[in-house]
């Protein structure tokens, strides 16, 4: 079955695919400017997972939330921002969601936890993927504009 010309030219549109990275990675810019709004809180936080000095921890685990999701969202080393989120969420895991560790019910519940980290990382994949293969349409297109140019 092909895909419907309408939804193929919403798929195709380059304004649906900076939508769809914003939307994906709310997640990560959203926690940044959480993490500063309440940036006492995000120091309690930070100590209370044992990431001493906090002060220290903070600017580092905002800057990987904003910049990540930033290179994602306009496209530019979008594998990059992949990988700096990738391997926050990894982080996060035994940090914040050790549940091999933890006695029950209490691991079930940060066993679902792992579980989502993981589906994220593996949607992380998927944008590094998609914005990768971007890359040669961008290139191309830019090449045209440039042919445009000289020609006028």
């Amino acid at each position: 079955m092909t895909t419907p010309s309408f939804f193929g030219a919403i798929l195709g549109s380059r304004a649906f695919f900076v939508f769809a990275r914003v939307v994906f990675t709310f997640v990560f810019w959203g926690a940044g400017l959480g993490k500063i709004v309440d940036y006492s809180g995000t120091l309690a936080e930070l100590a209370h997972f044992g990431l001493n000095p906090p002060g220290v921890w903070a600017p580092l685990v905002i800057a990987t939330l904003l910049v990540g999701a930033g290179l994602i969202i306009v496209n530019r080393y979008a594998w990059l921002g992949c990988g700096m989120l990738a391997t926050f969420v990894v982080l996060t895991i035994p940090i914040a969601h050790p549940f091999w560790k933890l006695p029950e019910p209490e691991a079930t519940y940060h066993f679902h936890f792992f579980a989502e980290h993981i589906t994220v990382i593996g949607a992380l994949m998927m944008a590094a993927i998609l914005c990768y293969r971007e890359e040669p349409a961008r290139a191309a297109a830019q090449v045209r504009r440039e042919k445009q140019l000289h020609v006028a």
